[in-house]
């Protein structure tokens, strides 16, 4: 996989010529939450076109660029947009975004996307905290590396959400007064939803939240010794006997409607964390 490294150290290379800022957090923006970025304080943009070897489709509800600045002190950079295996991407091109921003320096990733929450005490709107994962994509983007150049790639993952992050992130939102719930994130291929079986069996093996990304970020992210918090916003119930018909359109704009809740606390946990 040399090509592979050399790739990720040509977009480094491409994207630092586009920026000052060396980062201490990243960010990773879910579907209807790029709010976040506009938070950002003196903001330079770099767009996806002009930075080598990345993917060139998007989802159209996502932007295609880096926006890196400041929150609360703290230098960040933020990905307003990413990769989906359902669009037909390998794990290798989903995860090259977070290669960079390792290489940039970044400490802590925040990711964030939409998911369907499975419990009953579930609600759409809600945001969740991810204490833990299920990887059912299939596929691992360490897989194929080369350990002489990557490393150990036999990544312990025991805890892949940092646990003074979950605590900080829960601390903050009791103060905003926002309701979060908390548990694990099981990630599927998609695009297609689950069905009413489906659904159920997640649940019998640990899942609480349903969606299509965010494992793959978290495995690069782990493996570069980064410090990662989940946070999601629940955008439709999926708990098998209650399941009505839901449309991409409907997800879209309850995750939209949640913006200002995450806006808010991730804006504060940033604020707050220690890099």
């Amino acid at each position: 996989m040399k090509d592979y490294n050399k790739q990720i150290d040509e977009a480094v290379a491409a994207v630092r010529k586009n920026t000052k800022v060396v980062p201490e957090v990243g960010i990773i923006l879910g579907t209807g939450l790029d709010a976040l970025a506009e938070e950002i304080a003196n903001p330079e943009r770099v767009a996806y076109a002009d930075v080598p070897h990345f993917p060139s489709g998007m989802v159209t509800t996502h932007r295609s660029e880096f926006v890196f600045g400041d929150i609360g002190g703290k230098s960040v950079v933020a990905m307003a947009g990413r990769f989906h295996a359902y669009q037909g991407y390998t794990m290798h091109e989903i995860a090259l975004p977070v290669w960079v921003l390792a290489r940039m320096g970044v400490k802590v990733l925040v990711v964030s996307n939409a998911c369907g929450g499975m419990r009953e005490d579930h609600s759409a709107g809600d945001l969740f905290v991810i204490t833990d994962h299920i990887n059912m994509l299939g596929d691992n983007p360490l897989a194929g590396l080369d350990d002489q150049t990557f490393g150990n790639l036999f990544l312990d993952m025991l805890d892949p959400y940092d646990i003074d992050l979950v605590e900080l992130t829960r601390r903050v939102a009791g103060e905003e007064k926002v309701t979060v719930k908390e548990g694990v994130y099981v990630a599927l291929k998609g695009p297609s939803l689950e069905t009413r079986a489906e659904y159920a069996w997640l649940r019998t093996v640990g899942a609480d939240v349903v969606g299509m990304s965010t494992v793959p970020e978290v495995i690069v992210a782990r493996h570069n010794g980064m410090r990662c918090l989940g946070i999601a916003v629940i955008t439709d119930r999926c708990v098998p006997d209650e399941l009505e018909p839901v449309d991409i359109q409907k997800i879209i704009r309850t995750a939209q409607d949640a913006e200002p809740k995450i806006t808010k606390v991730v804006k504060r946990v940033i604020e707050e964390m220690t890099v």
